[in-house]
């Protein structure tokens, strides 16, 4: 039977969204889509003027549009309950309720979550004064993660070499309060060491799918050194996940993961996102986040041979989903073209002009720009493009990811020259 096209409201403004949108229209199942707030790279009549943070105001935002699903991009709207509130209001959404966003909101409510599973994870302690953890770290030695146990933007998280890099960055989070009311608990955890991977699960009421996986390059600068950012660039697959690695991750991670959040009552519809170390002992969870990533989610959409929109209506509806998502054969990079001094202070406002031809195998994604009421493009964000690119292989896409990059003629951008480098040099 001919299913009915279905009206779309996304939730978010970076590049994240502009990839679902994307993804969205594309599909035979759409029947018009929207999102709020949008960016500069979305069209004006496709964007919604909307406070994420204000739950009943995007409820009536849905309710305005006769939305058939909504599908919330960022984790903020999340941990505030948007989901709850709006499946309350009878509404398809794809995205869990709050009790399932604090695996991503309190990191250490998501290390106890793994602890109760017996799911592997670094050793970790938990503080919420900044004394005991600062003669935590007196007692111990070596490198430490310390990490803001709130919401942080993807920045606050620490990787320390020695003791006083660890008391800086307590001092920083805990009683400077950079991150505001999200430092008021710190996770002080080993430091593993070994390839990161990001694998995006898709859970229904009725089980879960897993998207290829995916590798993330979270430092400002090149061979992954400087801070921690929201993710400068990604690719997919990632090969460093063998067929076999990918089952033991199944059996001892993912399935343990999805049937955890089940016995303890919690209708997860939407995307785990687990973020793993691949240590000598075996792969270890870094962290779980509740969405897609961004910038993964720009590489993984363009990959998936089923229908993306399909997979989140079934999710969102508890329906049943395929066994496995197939991929295309191809691999895809994106480089994040972020604005010059990010992650920290940057320039906003600046004129940007993109090339007026790509390649059909190239895409250019928005996340933080607008228009001016002349039409002319913005930079309005830290990160501020990504160009998605799909080839044969990691060295060709890359390649021609790059040669867009160089023809955006933007003088404050700043993207780095190396994503995917760890893979290429193993493929060489």
């Amino acid at each position: 039977m001919q299913e009915e096209p279905v009206r779309i409201l996304i939730l978010g403004g970076g590049g994240r969204e502009h990839a679902l949108y994307i993804a969205c229209k594309a599909s035979p199942r759409c029947g018009g889509v929207v999102v709020a707030p949008g960016n500069g790279g979305i069209p004006a009549e496709d964007c919604r003027e909307v406070d994420l943070e204000n739950v009943s105001a995007v409820v009536d935002c849905a309710r305005a549009e006769r939305a058939g699903l909504v599908i919330v991009g960022p984790e903020a709207p999340l941990a505030l309950g948007v989901a709850d509130a709006l499946r309350a209001e009878g509404f398809d959404v794809y995205g869990p309720g709050e009790v399932g966003a604090r695996l991503e909101a309190s990191k250490a409510h998501c290390k106890a979550f793994l602890d109760r599973q017996g799911i592997p994870t670094a050793a970790y302690e938990r503080f919420i004064d900044a004394d005991a953890a600062f003669a935590h770290l007196r007692a111990g030695s070596g490198p430490v993660v310390v990490k803001a146990s709130g919401l942080a933007a993807g920045k606050g998280v620490f990787v320390c070499a020695d003791r006083a890099e660890a008391e800086a960055a307590v001092r920083e989070v805990m009683v400077d309060r950079v991150f505001g009311a999200s430092g008021a608990e710190v996770v002080i955890e080993e430091c593993l060491e070994g390839p990161e991977v990001s694998i995006m699960v898709m859970v229904s009421k009725s089980g879960y799918v897993c998207l290829p996986p995916s590798q993330d390059h979270k430092r400002a600068g090149e061979g992954d050194t400087g801070p921690n950012t929201g993710g400068m660039g990604a690719y997919a697959p990632a090969a460093v996940v063998t067929p076999e690695l990918k089952d033991r991750i199944d059996r001892t991670i993912i399935a343990p993961s999805v049937e955890g959040l089940a016995r303890e009552g919690i209708d997860y519809r939407g995307t785990l996102y687990i973020g793993l170390m691949l240590t000598r002992e075996g792969p270890k969870v870094l962290e779980f986040n509740v969405r897609f990533g961004d910038p993964e989610c720009q590489v993984l959409l363009p990959l998936c041979a089923h229908d993306p929109l399909d997979l989140m209506l079934r999710c969102a509806r508890g329906e049943t989903l395929p066994a496995e998502v197939a991929a295309r054969g191809e691999t895809a990079a994106v480089i994040v073209v972020a604005a010059k001094g990010y992650p920290g202070a940057y320039a906003k406002g600046e004129a940007i002009r993109l090339p007026a031809d790509v390649p059909a195998n190239v895409q250019i994604v928005h996340a933080g720009t607008r228009r001016d009421q002349d039409g002319a493009l913005l930079s309005a964000g830290g990160r501020v493009l990504g160009v998605v690119a799909r080839g044969a292989d990691l060295a060709q896409a890359t390649a021609d990811a790059y040669a867009v990059c160089d023809r955006i003629d933007w003088p404050g951008r700043y993207f780095r020259r190396d994503i995917g480098w760890r893979q290429l040099q193993a493929e060489k």
